[in-house]
Protein backbone atom coordinates (compact mmCIF):
# COMPACT_ATOMS: atom_id res chain seq x y z
CA UNK A 1 0.00 0.00 0.00
CA UNK A 2 1.36 3.43 -0.89
CA UNK A 3 1.15 6.53 1.27
CA UNK A 4 -2.47 7.45 1.97
CA UNK A 5 -4.41 9.39 -0.62
CA UNK A 6 -5.86 12.54 0.98
CA UNK A 7 -9.23 11.72 -0.57
CA UNK A 8 -9.32 8.03 0.15
CA UNK A 9 -11.20 7.99 3.45
CA UNK A 10 -13.99 9.91 5.07
CA UNK A 11 -12.51 10.86 8.41
CA UNK A 12 -8.96 11.27 9.71
CA UNK A 13 -6.81 11.89 6.65
CA UNK A 14 -3.48 13.62 7.33
CA UNK A 15 -2.99 16.00 4.44
CA UNK A 16 0.51 16.20 3.00
CA UNK A 17 1.66 12.69 3.91
CA UNK A 18 1.65 11.47 0.33
CA UNK A 19 3.94 14.31 -0.76
CA UNK A 20 6.55 13.62 1.92
CA UNK A 21 6.58 9.90 1.13
CA UNK A 22 6.96 10.55 -2.57
CA UNK A 23 10.00 12.75 -1.97
CA UNK A 24 11.78 9.87 -0.25
CA UNK A 25 11.04 7.33 -2.97
CA UNK A 26 9.65 5.03 -0.25
CA UNK A 27 6.08 3.87 0.28
CA UNK A 28 5.38 5.10 3.77
CA UNK A 29 2.34 3.86 5.65
CA UNK A 30 1.08 0.29 5.96
CA UNK A 31 3.65 -0.90 3.38
CA UNK A 32 6.40 -0.12 5.90
CA UNK A 33 5.03 -2.41 8.62
CA UNK A 34 7.11 -5.29 7.31
CA UNK A 35 10.23 -3.46 8.49
CA UNK A 36 9.08 -3.80 12.11
CA UNK A 37 8.18 -6.65 14.47
CA UNK A 38 4.93 -4.90 15.39
CA UNK A 39 1.78 -7.01 15.54
CA UNK A 40 0.04 -6.38 12.19
CA UNK A 41 -3.34 -6.66 13.92
CA UNK A 42 -2.60 -3.61 16.11
CA UNK A 43 -2.79 0.01 15.04
CA UNK A 44 0.31 1.24 16.85
CA UNK A 45 -0.07 4.96 17.48
CA UNK A 46 2.27 5.21 20.45
CA UNK A 47 5.78 5.11 19.03
CA UNK A 48 6.91 7.83 21.39
CA UNK A 49 6.48 5.88 24.61
CA UNK A 50 9.22 3.24 24.37
CA UNK A 51 10.09 3.29 20.68
CA UNK A 52 10.04 0.37 18.26
CA UNK A 53 13.34 -0.65 16.63
CA UNK A 54 13.20 -1.92 13.03
CA UNK A 55 13.97 -5.55 12.27
CA UNK A 56 17.28 -4.79 10.63
CA UNK A 57 18.47 -2.86 13.67
CA UNK A 58 17.48 -5.74 15.92
CA UNK A 59 19.42 -8.04 13.58
CA UNK A 60 22.49 -5.80 13.91
CA UNK A 61 22.10 -5.93 17.68
CA UNK A 62 21.86 -9.70 17.66
CA UNK A 63 25.00 -9.97 15.53
CA UNK A 64 26.82 -7.94 18.18
CA UNK A 65 25.48 -10.19 20.92
CA UNK A 66 26.61 -13.25 18.99
CA UNK A 67 30.09 -11.79 18.63
CA UNK A 68 30.22 -11.07 22.35
CA UNK A 69 29.29 -14.64 23.22
CA UNK A 70 32.05 -16.11 21.09
CA UNK A 71 34.51 -14.69 23.63
CA UNK A 72 32.76 -12.59 26.27
CA UNK A 73 35.86 -11.72 28.31
CA UNK A 74 37.82 -10.52 25.30
CA UNK A 75 34.98 -8.37 23.97
CA UNK A 76 33.79 -6.89 27.26
CA UNK A 77 37.18 -6.45 28.96
CA UNK A 78 39.71 -5.96 26.16
CA UNK A 79 37.72 -4.37 23.34
CA UNK A 80 34.68 -2.54 24.70
CA UNK A 81 36.01 0.36 26.78
CA UNK A 82 39.30 1.88 27.89
CA UNK A 83 39.19 2.44 31.63
CA UNK A 84 42.94 2.81 31.98
CA UNK A 85 43.57 -0.71 33.28
CA UNK A 86 44.90 -2.45 30.15
CA UNK A 87 46.53 -1.48 26.87
CA UNK A 88 43.92 -1.39 24.11
CA UNK A 89 44.94 -2.75 20.70
CA UNK A 90 42.26 -0.76 18.84
CA UNK A 91 39.82 2.08 19.43
CA UNK A 92 37.28 0.93 22.05
CA UNK A 93 33.99 -0.26 20.60
CA UNK A 94 32.03 2.23 22.70
CA UNK A 95 34.07 5.12 21.30
CA UNK A 96 33.60 3.90 17.74
CA UNK A 97 29.83 3.96 18.27
CA UNK A 98 30.07 7.33 20.00
CA UNK A 99 31.84 8.82 16.98
CA UNK A 100 29.03 7.72 14.65
CA UNK A 101 26.30 9.02 16.93
CA UNK A 102 28.07 12.26 17.79
CA UNK A 103 28.51 13.08 14.10
CA UNK A 104 24.74 12.76 13.61
CA UNK A 105 24.21 15.49 16.21
CA UNK A 106 27.04 17.78 15.16
CA UNK A 107 28.99 17.00 18.32
CA UNK A 108 32.43 15.69 19.30
CA UNK A 109 32.64 12.08 20.38
CA UNK A 110 34.71 13.16 23.38
CA UNK A 111 31.68 15.03 24.72
CA UNK A 112 29.08 12.32 24.07
CA UNK A 113 28.52 9.48 26.52
CA UNK A 114 26.11 6.56 26.43
CA UNK A 115 23.60 5.99 29.23
CA UNK A 116 20.67 3.60 29.62
CA UNK A 117 17.97 6.23 29.10
CA UNK A 118 17.30 9.93 29.52
CA UNK A 119 16.26 9.40 33.13
CA UNK A 120 19.71 7.94 33.84
CA UNK A 121 21.31 10.92 32.12
CA UNK A 122 19.36 13.34 34.30
CA UNK A 123 20.26 11.43 37.47
CA UNK A 124 23.94 11.39 36.48
CA UNK A 125 23.98 15.17 36.27
CA UNK A 126 21.93 15.70 39.43
CA UNK A 127 24.12 13.35 41.46
CA UNK A 128 27.25 15.04 40.09
CA UNK A 129 26.29 18.52 41.23
CA UNK A 130 26.90 19.90 44.70
CA UNK A 131 23.84 21.58 46.15
CA UNK A 132 23.67 23.42 49.47
CA UNK A 133 20.88 24.43 51.80
CA UNK A 134 18.70 27.06 50.18
CA UNK A 135 19.79 26.30 46.62
CA UNK A 136 17.08 25.99 43.98
CA UNK A 137 16.52 23.67 41.03
CA UNK A 138 14.03 25.12 38.55
CA UNK A 139 11.73 22.79 36.61
CA UNK A 140 8.43 23.35 34.80
CA UNK A 141 4.96 21.89 35.20
CA UNK A 142 5.60 19.94 31.98
CA UNK A 143 8.52 18.02 33.49
CA UNK A 144 8.59 14.25 33.06
CA UNK A 145 7.43 12.66 36.30
CA UNK A 146 10.56 10.59 36.93
CA UNK A 147 12.77 13.63 36.36
CA UNK A 148 10.79 15.69 38.83
CA UNK A 149 11.09 12.93 41.44
CA UNK A 150 14.86 12.69 40.95
CA UNK A 151 15.28 16.45 41.28
CA UNK A 152 13.28 16.53 44.50
CA UNK A 153 15.22 13.57 45.95
CA UNK A 154 18.60 15.20 45.32
CA UNK A 155 17.41 18.59 46.53
CA UNK A 156 15.94 17.26 49.77
CA UNK A 157 19.14 15.45 50.70
CA UNK A 158 21.07 18.71 50.41
CA UNK A 159 18.48 20.94 52.05
CA UNK A 160 17.86 22.56 48.68
CA UNK A 161 14.47 23.00 47.03
CA UNK A 162 12.80 22.45 43.67
CA UNK A 163 11.03 25.47 42.22
CA UNK A 164 8.30 24.32 39.77
CA UNK A 165 7.21 26.87 37.15
CA UNK A 166 3.65 26.87 35.85
CA UNK A 167 3.83 27.80 32.18
CA UNK A 168 1.09 29.97 30.68
CA UNK A 169 -1.32 28.07 28.48
CA UNK A 170 -2.99 26.56 26.72
CA UNK A 171 -2.60 28.15 24.28
CA UNK A 172 1.19 27.94 24.59
CA UNK A 173 3.77 30.14 22.89
CA UNK A 174 7.55 30.01 22.66
CA UNK A 175 7.88 33.57 23.96
CA UNK A 176 5.56 32.90 26.88
CA UNK A 177 7.49 29.78 27.88
CA UNK A 178 10.92 31.43 27.71
CA UNK A 179 9.84 34.57 29.55
CA UNK A 180 8.03 32.68 32.31
CA UNK A 181 11.01 30.41 32.95
CA UNK A 182 13.37 33.39 33.12
CA UNK A 183 11.13 35.16 35.64
CA UNK A 184 11.47 32.15 37.93
CA UNK A 185 15.25 32.57 38.29
CA UNK A 186 16.53 33.87 41.61
CA UNK A 187 20.03 34.43 43.02
CA UNK A 188 19.70 30.94 44.55
CA UNK A 189 18.99 29.12 41.29
CA UNK A 190 21.74 26.56 40.74
CA UNK A 191 20.25 24.49 37.90
CA UNK A 192 17.50 24.65 35.31
CA UNK A 193 16.06 21.40 33.98
CA UNK A 194 14.02 21.97 30.84
CA UNK A 195 12.46 19.67 28.27
CA UNK A 196 13.34 19.74 24.59
CA UNK A 197 10.12 17.99 23.57
CA UNK A 198 7.76 17.46 26.47
CA UNK A 199 6.47 13.97 27.15
CA UNK A 200 2.88 14.71 28.12
CA UNK A 201 2.10 17.79 26.05
CA UNK A 202 4.43 17.01 23.10
CA UNK A 203 5.55 20.65 22.83
CA UNK A 204 8.92 21.62 21.37
CA UNK A 205 10.37 24.11 23.83
CA UNK A 206 12.60 26.96 22.59
CA UNK A 207 15.61 25.51 24.39
CA UNK A 208 18.17 27.66 22.58
CA UNK A 209 16.46 30.85 23.75
CA UNK A 210 15.86 29.47 27.24
CA UNK A 211 19.50 28.38 27.58
CA UNK A 212 20.71 31.80 26.43
CA UNK A 213 18.62 33.53 29.10
CA UNK A 214 19.88 31.15 31.78
CA UNK A 215 23.48 31.50 30.63
CA UNK A 216 23.22 35.29 30.93
CA UNK A 217 22.39 34.74 34.62
CA UNK A 218 25.17 32.18 35.15
CA UNK A 219 22.69 29.31 35.59
CA UNK A 220 23.64 25.85 34.26
CA UNK A 221 21.08 24.16 31.99
CA UNK A 222 20.25 20.48 31.72
CA UNK A 223 18.05 19.65 28.74
CA UNK A 224 15.85 16.57 29.00
CA UNK A 225 15.70 15.57 25.34
CA UNK A 226 13.99 12.21 25.82
CA UNK A 227 11.98 12.70 22.61
CA UNK A 228 14.44 14.87 20.68
CA UNK A 229 17.02 12.63 18.95
CA UNK A 230 15.75 11.50 15.56
CA UNK A 231 12.41 13.29 15.84
CA UNK A 232 13.62 16.73 14.78
CA UNK A 233 16.78 18.10 13.20
CA UNK A 234 19.20 19.87 15.56
CA UNK A 235 22.83 20.08 16.58
CA UNK A 236 23.38 19.56 20.28
CA UNK A 237 26.27 22.03 20.84
CA UNK A 238 24.32 24.82 19.12
CA UNK A 239 21.60 24.67 21.78
CA UNK A 240 23.88 26.31 24.31
CA UNK A 241 23.09 23.92 27.17
CA UNK A 242 25.54 22.52 29.70
CA UNK A 243 24.15 19.01 29.44
CA UNK A 244 21.83 17.33 26.96
CA UNK A 245 20.42 13.87 27.50
CA UNK A 246 18.14 12.10 25.04
CA UNK A 247 16.89 8.65 24.15
CA UNK A 248 18.05 6.92 20.98
CA UNK A 249 15.52 4.10 21.37
CA UNK A 250 12.48 6.31 20.77
CA UNK A 251 12.80 8.28 17.52
CA UNK A 252 16.38 7.39 16.52
CA UNK A 253 15.51 3.72 15.88
CA UNK A 254 18.06 2.22 18.30
CA UNK A 255 17.35 -0.90 20.37
CA UNK A 256 16.22 -0.16 23.89
CA UNK A 257 17.51 0.89 26.17
CA UNK A 258 19.91 3.33 24.56
CA UNK A 259 20.46 7.03 25.25
CA UNK A 260 23.11 9.72 25.20
CA UNK A 261 24.41 12.30 27.62
CA UNK A 262 26.26 15.19 25.99
CA UNK A 263 28.48 17.21 28.30
CA UNK A 264 29.77 20.69 27.48
CA UNK A 265 33.58 20.86 27.72
CA UNK A 266 33.41 23.20 30.70
CA UNK A 267 31.38 20.59 32.63
CA UNK A 268 33.50 17.52 31.89
CA UNK A 269 35.47 17.36 35.13
CA UNK A 270 32.47 17.67 37.41
CA UNK A 271 30.21 15.16 35.59
CA UNK A 272 30.15 11.49 36.58
CA UNK A 273 27.88 8.53 35.82
CA UNK A 274 25.16 7.49 38.23
CA UNK A 275 27.06 4.22 38.70
CA UNK A 276 30.77 4.56 39.54
CA UNK A 277 33.23 1.89 38.47
CA UNK A 278 36.82 1.22 37.37
CA UNK A 279 37.16 4.28 35.17
CA UNK A 280 36.54 6.77 37.98
CA UNK A 281 38.98 9.65 37.71
CA UNK A 282 40.20 8.70 34.24
CA UNK A 283 37.93 10.96 32.23
CA UNK A 284 34.37 10.96 30.95
CA UNK A 285 34.72 8.10 28.48
CA UNK A 286 36.47 5.85 30.96
CA UNK A 287 33.81 6.51 33.59
CA UNK A 288 30.71 6.19 31.39
CA UNK A 289 31.74 3.48 28.91
CA UNK A 290 32.12 0.79 31.55
CA UNK A 291 29.98 0.92 34.69
CA UNK A 292 30.04 -2.80 35.34
CA UNK A 293 29.07 -5.87 33.39
CA UNK A 294 26.05 -5.17 31.18
CA UNK A 295 24.82 -5.67 27.64
CA UNK A 296 26.41 -2.95 25.45
CA UNK A 297 24.64 -4.03 22.26
CA UNK A 298 21.93 -1.30 22.31
CA UNK A 299 24.59 1.41 22.11
CA UNK A 300 26.81 -0.43 19.65
CA UNK A 301 23.79 -0.99 17.38
CA UNK A 302 22.67 2.65 17.59
CA UNK A 303 24.57 3.62 14.41
CA UNK A 304 22.51 1.00 12.53
CA UNK A 305 19.37 2.87 13.58
CA UNK A 306 20.76 6.12 12.23
CA UNK A 307 21.69 4.39 8.97
CA UNK A 308 18.13 3.08 8.66
CA UNK A 309 16.74 6.60 9.00
CA UNK A 310 19.19 7.94 6.44
CA UNK A 311 18.03 5.24 4.04
CA UNK A 312 14.42 6.32 4.52
CA UNK A 313 15.45 9.92 3.99
CA UNK A 314 15.64 12.04 7.12
CA UNK A 315 13.77 15.02 5.72
CA UNK A 316 11.03 12.91 4.14
CA UNK A 317 10.62 10.73 7.26
CA UNK A 318 10.28 13.72 9.55
CA UNK A 319 7.92 15.48 7.15
CA UNK A 320 5.69 12.41 6.94
CA UNK A 321 5.65 11.90 10.70
CA UNK A 322 4.91 15.57 11.35
CA UNK A 323 2.13 15.64 8.74
CA UNK A 324 0.60 12.49 10.20
CA UNK A 325 0.53 13.88 13.74
CA UNK A 326 -0.34 17.51 12.96
CA UNK A 327 -2.97 16.99 10.29
CA UNK A 328 -4.39 14.01 12.12
CA UNK A 329 -4.75 16.15 15.24
CA UNK A 330 -6.43 18.91 13.21
CA UNK A 331 -8.93 16.43 11.83
CA UNK A 332 -9.73 15.04 15.28
CA UNK A 333 -10.13 18.52 16.79
CA UNK A 334 -12.43 19.61 13.99
CA UNK A 335 -14.50 16.47 14.45
CA UNK A 336 -14.81 16.85 18.21
CA UNK A 337 -14.94 20.63 18.50
CA UNK A 338 -11.68 21.05 20.40
CA UNK A 339 -8.43 22.84 19.52
CA UNK A 340 -4.71 22.16 19.33
CA UNK A 341 -2.98 23.95 22.24
CA UNK A 342 -0.09 25.54 20.27
CA UNK A 343 1.04 26.51 16.79
CA UNK A 344 2.27 23.96 14.26
CA UNK A 345 5.89 25.09 14.71
CA UNK A 346 5.82 23.83 18.31
CA UNK A 347 5.23 20.20 17.32
CA UNK A 348 7.38 17.51 15.72
CA UNK A 349 6.10 13.98 15.20
CA UNK A 350 3.76 14.03 18.21
CA UNK A 351 0.78 16.25 18.99
CA UNK A 352 -1.18 16.17 22.23
CA UNK A 353 -4.78 17.31 21.81
CA UNK A 354 -7.66 17.60 24.26
CA UNK A 355 -10.61 15.25 24.14
CA UNK A 356 -14.08 16.74 24.69
CA UNK A 357 -15.06 16.93 28.33
CA UNK A 358 -18.16 14.86 27.56
CA UNK A 359 -15.80 11.91 26.93
CA UNK A 360 -14.44 12.05 30.47
CA UNK A 361 -12.02 14.14 32.49
CA UNK A 362 -10.38 12.03 35.19
CA UNK A 363 -7.33 9.77 35.31
CA UNK A 364 -9.71 6.87 35.80
CA UNK A 365 -11.55 7.76 32.60
CA UNK A 366 -8.25 8.00 30.73
CA UNK A 367 -7.03 4.62 31.95
CA UNK A 368 -10.34 2.96 31.13
CA UNK A 369 -10.37 4.39 27.61
CA UNK A 370 -6.73 3.54 26.94
CA UNK A 371 -7.27 -0.06 28.07
CA UNK A 372 -10.46 -0.43 26.03
CA UNK A 373 -8.72 0.80 22.89
CA UNK A 374 -5.97 -1.79 23.22
CA UNK A 375 -7.85 -4.76 24.64
CA UNK A 376 -11.04 -4.45 22.59
CA UNK A 377 -10.05 -2.50 19.47
CA UNK A 378 -6.36 -3.40 18.98
CA UNK A 379 -5.37 0.27 19.03
CA UNK A 380 -2.32 1.31 21.07
CA UNK A 381 -2.52 5.02 21.91
CA UNK A 382 -1.39 7.28 24.74
CA UNK A 383 -4.27 8.83 26.67
CA UNK A 384 -3.84 10.59 29.98
CA UNK A 385 -5.49 13.12 32.28
CA UNK A 386 -4.06 16.58 32.88
CA UNK A 387 -5.44 19.88 34.22
CA UNK A 388 -8.94 18.53 34.57
CA UNK A 389 -9.49 16.81 31.23
CA UNK A 390 -8.35 13.91 29.06
CA UNK A 391 -5.67 14.27 26.39
CA UNK A 392 -4.63 12.12 23.46
CA UNK A 393 -0.98 12.15 22.42
CA UNK A 394 -0.85 11.21 18.75
CA UNK A 395 2.52 9.78 17.67
CA UNK A 396 3.27 9.42 13.98
CA UNK A 397 5.77 7.00 12.47
CA UNK A 398 6.28 5.97 8.85
CA UNK A 399 4.40 2.69 9.40
CA UNK A 400 1.17 4.57 10.25
CA UNK A 401 -1.50 5.69 7.79
CA UNK A 402 -5.08 6.95 7.63
CA UNK A 403 -6.51 3.50 8.43
CA UNK A 404 -4.88 3.66 11.87
CA UNK A 405 -6.52 7.00 12.53
CA UNK A 406 -9.89 5.70 11.39
CA UNK A 407 -9.63 2.85 13.89
CA UNK A 408 -8.60 5.28 16.63
CA UNK A 409 -11.61 7.50 15.98
CA UNK A 410 -14.03 4.59 16.00
CA UNK A 411 -12.52 3.19 19.19
CA UNK A 412 -12.58 6.48 21.09
CA UNK A 413 -16.13 7.31 20.08
CA UNK A 414 -17.28 3.81 20.99
CA UNK A 415 -15.65 3.58 24.41
CA UNK A 416 -15.28 7.11 25.75
CA UNK A 417 -17.36 7.45 28.93
CA UNK A 418 -18.95 4.09 28.12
Amino acid sequence: MSAPDPGATGAAVPRGMADSAARSGRKFGRAMRGEWMLDPAVSYLNHGTVGAPPKRVLAAQQAIRDEIERNPARFLIRELADVGEIVMSAKPRMRQAAEAVAQFFGARADDLMFVDNATTGVSSVLRSMKFAAGDEIVITDHVYGAVGKAARFVAERAGAMVRPVDLPGPPYSEAGIAETIERAFTPRTRLLIVDHITSGTALIFPVREIAARARARGIPVLVDGAHGPGAIDFGIPSLGADWYTGNLHKWAMAPRSSAILWVAPARREETHPAVLSWGLGNGLAAEFDLTGTRDPSPWLAAPAGLDFMRELGLEAMRAYNHAFAWNGARTLCERWGTGIPASEAMYGCMVTLPLPERMGTSAEHATRLKDALLLEENVEAQIHSRIGRMWLRLSGQVYNDADDLERLIRGIEKHARA
